[in-house]
């Protein structure tokens, strides 16, 4: 077996690991946990959202990516010999290549009354097992670390690697064990006398009121985990959830209990959030500490979080009325953040000024896109700029929408529309039903589409009037964007959008200086230029490619038209199946220019990140900013942007492990060679070209075009790629989860 790389990356990730280790900056007295400390962070397996569980470099990512007293997490499984390993499960095929390695060694055991098939720690010695691997045992995450050949750690050889702040050791399957003539018991006992153990947990009584007299004069401590409520505990015969309401038994044998967070706040059936229960306070008044278990930032959680992982982990830490004594987290750097750099920041706290935070068709991510409820929300989750996409009705009206296809954003699809099916190849590929062949009160009538399934009949779509109306009265508001793209097309149907939103903009006072600010934006320098006169404005140029650069030359044709520009995020950190693969130099050369870079599109869920942002938005969002230096985020959850502004950690000289961009390309260089993706092709350069447009047409009213499946063959224009461009509406990207501070810092 291949030993080298795995040596050399632990080098690498011990060699970080010594220069990362930072001093907590959150020394609140105000934690709600049962000591009054901060609450913990443990690292279930590791890093293993990421690594394989249990692996050396999961440990080792745990260390550097988390706080300085992180508690290591390992599932203990015994060999034929006695041997105690680290292994997440009981079945060793879950999370290793041992079925290739032994292929003719399947087995069949009983388990807690189950029967399962595969193969067993107890049938192999430790000898056995240094020929094989641990690879990914989530099906749902990455598998290109598997050719690393990461062995299988005993739990002395883990603490000699990796000297743990904490370690927590978990007992889940003694009973079976015990069947079979090996002693957990003894096993926990003899290493206990080589290695500092600070928690054995285990969800079996049994076990740990055998165990109890031998730890009482120690610091170990014991640990009573209570599995899914229905499911019955094996040695006394009664539900987890009847053992719920006898904590004083509890007390009698263990210090403290691990549920799963349903315990504490409940899910409904959709997934909302329910009351929490009093299981923590509860827990306290018996002097038991309460850990909550099963936080992953890449399994869906409840949607009042916004799909932000930071959100959940701090409603179990600083809502007000308790706190968890700690969390059991397969990503430690997210909790490590909230608890040192977000909890127990009050609502009036101010954020630094960068990145300016500009709404992406409102709230989008809670409230369907463009209504009211999405721009108000974004008010109130602290959006600087509030935009609209500005599209034209039948009738003449401006209005905000995703996009000129309704089928991007509403149900037009199943109304009494979907008739007017039509194709326009000036606008898109493919066929769509447009807003400039219904009439605003046609539209009006409309389903949206949603994110957020409580929300999916909520608010009201706004015509720009009535979006300006509602920015007007926001005090906290810095200025408005508005979107104009389609323009030379809507002049062969006799609509001119330039002048309509001229027209509504004066209307509305925004040419007075009073109200916020005004952005125009557009991929078409025309439509930017038809807005030159207006002094106060700020034009706005979107680049709707992704590129690796822009000579010198197409940056001095952008500034003639615009003072500021739009890139994607792609166009700064280059992505190859969901990994960075480096780091462009677009963002200074830009700035350098005298033009501020605001990029799109920041989203919450986590497969719209590279795994190198380990499936965590704020750790996207810092990436971006503290690491290419960005001006503004394009977001469709402006309440994570703005949180992100506000931290403790941004005001600190030297930025904590878990408040440090990811170094791009770092990720990529862990893959070994026969698992790598494709090499990337490179992206094209943007050219003059590609910026500098014929002025727009003028009007000449004429009837829209016809309901038909066909349409004009017109060319579409050319993007820097030397393809068609094509608006083509994307709900996310990326398959993600993470980073690699690791082999950089």
């Amino acid at each position: 077996m291949c030993k080298l790389r795995p040596l050399i990356l632990l080098f690498l990730l011990y060699s970080v690991a010594l220069v990362s280790a930072q001093g907590s900056t959150n020394r609140t007295s105000s934690w709600q946990t049962f000591s009054g400390n901060a609450p913990l962070v443990i690292a279930h397996g590791g890093f293993s959202g990421l690594f394989p569980d249990s692996s050396s470099v999961a440990y080792n990512l745990a260390l550097i990516t988390s706080l300085p007293n992180v508690v290591l997490w390992c599932d203990v499984q015994l060999t034929k010999d006695g041997a105690g390993i680290c292994f997440p499960d009981i079945k060793l095929d879950n999370a290793s290549d041992v079925s290739n390695v032994f292929d003719s060694k399947k087995n069949n055991y009983l388990v807690n009354g189950k029967r399962l098939d595969g193969w067993f720690s107890i049938d192999f010695t430790l000898t056995d097992l240094a020929n094989v691997a641990l690879t990914q045992g989530v099906y749902s995450r990455s598998t290109r670390f598997d050719g690393n050949l990461f062995l299988i750690l005993t739990v002395q050889e883990m603490v000699k690697q990796l000297s743990p702040p904490g370690l927590w050791l978990n007992i889940q399957h003694d009973a079976f064990y015990t069947q079979h003539n090996l002693s957990m018991r003894n096993f926990v006992l003899s290493v206990s006398k080589s290695v500092i153990v600070n928690y054995i947990s285990s969800p079996e009584v049994a076990f740990l009121n055998g165990i109890a007299p031998r730890f009482k004069a120690t610091k170990t401590k014991l640990i009573f985990r209570f599995l899914e409520k229905d499911v019955t505990e094996p040695t006394m015969n009664k539900t987890y959830g009847s053992l719920l309401n006898n904590l004083t038994f509890i007390k009698t044998f263990a210090s403290g209990i691990l549920v799963p967070k349903g315990y504490v706040w409940p899910v409904d059936e959709l997934s909302y959030l329910l009351p929490h229960t009093s299981v923590v306070q509860d827990a306290h008044k018996e002097g038991l500490e309460v850990f909550a278990s099963e936080f992953a930032n890449d399994i869906p959680f409840s949607y009042n979080y916004s799909y932000d992982p930071k959100a959940e982990v701090l409603n179990f830490i600083d809502n007000g009325d308790f706190s968890v004594d700690g969390v059991l987290t397969d990503f430690p750097i997210t909790p490590s953040a909230a608890i040192d750099c977000f909890a127990h920041i009050g609502k009036t706290a101010k954020g630094q000024a960068k990145p300016l935070v500009i709404s992406n068709n409102g709230a989008s991510g809670d409230y369907p896109s463009c209504t009211n409820l999405a721009y108000t929300q974004a008010i109130s989750d602290g959006a600087d700029v509030l935009d609209c996409n500005v599209q034209m009705t039948m009738d003449g009206i401006p209005i905000c929408l995703t996009s000129a296809n309704l089928i991007d954003s509403t149900k037009v699809a199943q109304s009494p529309f979907s008739n007017l099916t039509t194709k326009i190849p000036d606008i898109q590929q493919g066929n769509g039903i447009f807003t400039f062949n219904l009439t605003w009160k046609d539209i009006q009538t409309l389903k949206q589409l949603f994110r957020n399934p409580n929300a999916k009949n909520d608010g009201n779509l706004v015509s720009l009037s009535e979006f300006l109306g509602i920015a007007k009265e926001a005090n906290s508001l810095s200025g408005v964007l508005i979107s104009i793209e389609n323009a030379v097309y809507l002049v062969k149907v006799g609509l001119s959008v330039t002048d309509a939103v001229i027209d509504v903009l004066s209307k509305a006072g925004y040419d007075n200086g009073t109200a916020p600010k005004v952005m125009i934006r557009s991929t078409d320098s025309a439509v930017l230029k038809e807005f030159k006169d207006k002094k106060n404005y700020e034009l706005v140029y979107r680049v709707d490619e992704t590129i690796r650069d822009a000579p010198d030359a197409t940056i001095e044709d952008i500034k003639a038209f615009a003072n500021s520009i739009v890139i994607n995020k792609e166009s700064i950190y280059p992505v190859n199946n969901a990994y960075i693969v480096r780091a462009t130099d677009i963002v200074s050369r830009l700035q350098s220019n005298g033009l501020p870079v605001y990029v799109e599109l920041f989203d919450n869920e986590f497969v719209s990140q590279a795994w190198d942002f380990f499936s965590d938005a704020t750790v996207e969002i810092n990436s971006y900013v503290m690491g290419a230096g960005i001006d503004g985020v394009i977001t469709s959850f402006p309440k994570t942007a703005a949180s992100y502004k506000k931290n403790r950690c941004l005001k600190v000289k030297d930025s904590p492990a878990y408040m440090s961009p990811v170094e791009p390309g770092s990720l990529m260089q862990v893959i070994t060679r026969e698992y790598l993706p494709p090499a990337l092709a490179p992206y094209p350069l943007l050219t003059e070209s590609d910026v500098v447009q014929p002025p727009l047409p003028e009007v000449t009213p004429s009837p829209p075009a016809s309901s038909t499946s066909g349409g004009s063959a017109a060319p579409s224009p050319t993007a820097p790629s030397g393809q068609p461009k094509i608006a083509i509406c994307i709900f996310l990207s990326v398959l993600a989860v993470s980073l690699v501070t690791i082999l950089l810092l």
